[in-house]
């Protein structure tokens, strides 16, 4: 079973004005101790995708020694690649998860994907990234999570929690008691997605959720406030 961190970023490209800021912004997170960053854009070509997410790849998977490194890891960060994935062994260690697209994920070398209800089935994207990557699934109600729950998804997402504006059209909320749900029905890890901020976070996690996603409340000043984050949810 895989080991979800209390913090899951998502980078989404809707919030970023572009692509130098996107980095940016990924590296602020990585010299905090973040170390699982999901990539999201829903609105860019597959061309400006890949060129974005292999950009993300090589400044947060260093090639250089640490000791090269401008951008000091934080305390909390591991400086291990990942062997499995022929990751090199310095630099920041950021698992990096591809929203929707499992193409994307391969051509750009990433870990994992996360796939939404309406996206290919778990079982095709398991085809396409193999045994090794990580599946991530997100649910929106109790029925959902069930259903993602029998299938090869390695952990789930539950929300939105509280309102969020980081979808047009979002699903109905799901509030903390949606969290409690989603927890008695699986025993995979849980990520909390949906209007999360530094304010709510700590009672989402006692909620049951093992990790929580946050777009908006990290693009400010996203080394402080990932910082922040990792304080309140110790």
């Amino acid at each position: 079973m895989v080991q979800l961190p209390p913090l899951y970023p998502i980078l989404d490209a809707g919030f970023l004005n572009d692509a130098t800021r996107l980095v940016i912004v990924a590296e602020e997170l990585a010299a905090a101790g973040v170390t699982l960053i999901q990539y999201r854009n829903k609105s860019g070509n597959t061309r400006m995708m890949l060129e974005q997410a292999r950009e993300l790849r090589r400044r947060l998977i260093a090639q250089t020694p640490q000791s090269q490194n401008p951008h000091p890891v934080a305390e909390n960060a591991t400086r291990v690649g990942h062997p499995a994935l022929g990751h090199p062994a310095f630099g920041y260690s950021v698992r990096l998860i591809m929203n929707d697209r499992a193409d994307l994920c391969l051509a750009a070398e990433f870990d994992g994907v996360h796939v939404g209800h309406d996206d290919l089935s778990p079982e095709a994207v398991r085809k396409i990234i193999g045994p090794d990557r990580w599946l991530g699934v997100s649910t929106h109600s109790p029925e959902q999570v069930r259903e993602a729950d029998l299938t090869a998804a390695d952990y789930l997402a539950i929300g939105p929690v509280f309102a969020t504006s980081s979808k047009e059209r979002p699903d109905p909320v799901v509030g903390l008691e949606g969290v409690r749900r989603a927890r008695e029905l699986t025993r995979k890890p849980l990520v909390a997605i949906g209007g999360i901020t530094r304010a709510n976070a700590a009672s989402v996690i006692a909620a049951g959720a093992d990790s929580v996603a946050v777009i908006s409340d990290l693009v400010r000043e996203p080394r402080k406030s990932a910082e922040e984050f990792f304080r309140i949810l110790r």
